[in-house]
C-alpha cells in the first residue's frame, strides 16, 4: 500500500453534532477537542462555486425558507454563491451559532491549511450534476492545496463524480464511499485508482479489510459512535474512523 499520511481519527463536517455541521465554527469546536483531520460536503452552487453542504435542499440546515421564500425547491445548486452566502447557517443548531454563514470550499481549505490540517472532502453533487461537480471540486482542491505536502482525501458515493476528479486532477488521492457491497464494486475502486475505501462500519469484517488491503486501499469507516464499534474497527486493523463523538474519542 501506498504511505498514507491521515491521522486515524476524523471529524464528521467538522465537530460531529456538537456546532452547526459543515461550518467553519463547527471545524474550529473540532479542532478545540484535538482533531486534526475533518470531514465535509461538498456541492456547487448555481454559478459553479463549491461550498459546503451535505443536503440536496437547503432548509434543514439553513433560513433558506425565511430567505426565499417557503418554496420546497430550496435547492442549492439553484442559487448563486451571492444569495447563498447570505444564509444564516448556525441557527437551526442553537442560539449561539446564529449567524454563522455557509462557508465556501476555498474557506474551509485555507482554515485547513493554514493550522496544518487534514481534510477529507466528500463530492456531495445536486442530482444531474455528478461530474461536473467532481471536476470543479478536483480542480479548485489541486488549486488551493497545491503547496501543501498532504493533499485532500476526494471521496464520492458517486463513481461519475471520482470519475470527474480522476479526469482532472489525478494526483489528488480518491476514496470510493460505500453503503453496500453492491455488485461490480470492486471492479470500479480499481478504474478509480482509489486509494480507500470509506464503508459503512458494518460492512468491514476481516474478509473485506484483507481483500481492500491486498488491492493497495486504505479501510476508512463511517460514522462510528460507540465504543464498541470503534474497537471492533481497530482490531480489524482499518485505518481510519470518521465519527460524530469528537468529545468521547480522543483522537491521539
Amino acid at each position: 500500500m501506498k504511505p498514507w499520511p491521515y491521522p486515524r481519527w476524523v471529524a464528521h463536517r467538522g465537530a460531529g453534532k456538537l456546532a452547526p455541521e459543515n461550518t467553519l465554527a463547527a471545524f474550529r469546536l473540532g479542532a478545540q477537542h484535538g482533531y486534526r483531520m475533518f470531514e465535509c460536503d461538498a456541492k456547487l452552487s448555481a454559478d459553479g462555486v463549491p461550498f459546503l453542504m451535505h443536503d440536496a435542499t437547503l432548509d434543514r440546515t439553513t433560513n433558506a425558507k425565511e430567505v426565499f421564500g417557503p418554496a420546497p425547491s430550496n435547492v442549492g445548486g439553484e442559487h448563486p454563491w451571492a444569495q447563498l452566502a447570505r444564509l444564516d447557517a448556525g441557527s437551526w443548531h442553537s442560539r449561539s451559532f446564529a449567524g454563522e454563514p455557509l462557508p465556501t470550499l476555498e474557506n474551509a481549505s485555507r482554515f485547513c491549511i493554514a493550522n496544518g490540517f487534514f481534510l477529507n472532502i466528500e463530492i456531495k453533487p445536486t442530482p444531474g450534476t455528478e461530474r461536473a461537480t467532481g471536476e470543479v471540486v478536483a480542480r479548485h482542491a489541486a488549486r488551493l492545496w497545491n503547496d501543501t505536502a498532504v493533499p485532500p482525501l476526494l471521496t464520492s458515493f458517486r463513481t461519475e463524480s471520482l470519475e470527474g476528479a480522476l479526469a482532472t486532477a489525478a494526483q489528488l488521492p480518491r476514496g470510493l464511499l460505500l453503503d453496500t457491497l453492491w455488485d461490480g464494486w470492486f471492479e470500479a475502486a480499481k478504474k478509480l485508482e482509489v486509494t480507500a475505501i470509506v464503508c459503512n462500519q458494518s460492512l468491514w469484517d476481516a474478509t473485506t479489510v484483507k481483500r481492500a488491503h491486498d488491492a493497495g486501499w486504505r479501510c476508512l469507516s463511517y460514522t462510528v459512535n460507540d465504543e464498541w464499534a470503534a474497537q471492533r474497527l481497530l482490531a480489524l486493523g482499518t485505518d481510519g474512523i470518521i465519527t460524530d463523538r469528537v468529545d468521547l474519542f480522543a483522537p491521539h
